[in-house]
């Protein structure tokens, strides 16, 4: 994987539970990594649902192997969340390939 390639900045975020300077405990997304990745594409893919065919913007998200990664995990990239639909390794844990659309579709 060429370096030069990793051209943007995503940070990954996890949803758990975090506590305000009150001591309230609220839910929400906290970070665990920012990476540089290479946005491989972002296109329109069609999939088939219970209620028939809707289409959903898919972005493929390039980055180095990191462990710890999940499916219930979130990227977040020039302001706008994407949940993670599907992990790909590359290689021999060389990097990742992660499959995701824009959160709330």
């Amino acid at each position: 994987m060429r370096a030069g390639k990793l051209d943007k900045t995503i940070t990954i975020e996890r949803r758990g539970e975090t506590v305000d300077d009150y001591g309230t405990v609220s839910e929400g997304w906290t970070t665990i990594a920012s990476v540089r990745a290479q946005v491989i594409q972002s296109s329109t893919e069609e999939f088939l649902k219970a209620a028939g065919t809707t289409s959903e913007q898919a972005t493929v998200f390039r980055l180095r192997h990191r462990d710890g990664i999940q499916p219930e995990d979130r990227i977040t990239y020039a302001g706008q969340a994407f949940d993670i639909k599907e992990l790909k390794e590359l290689g021999r844990r060389e990097g990742l390939d992660l499959r995701c659309v824009a959160a709330g579709e």
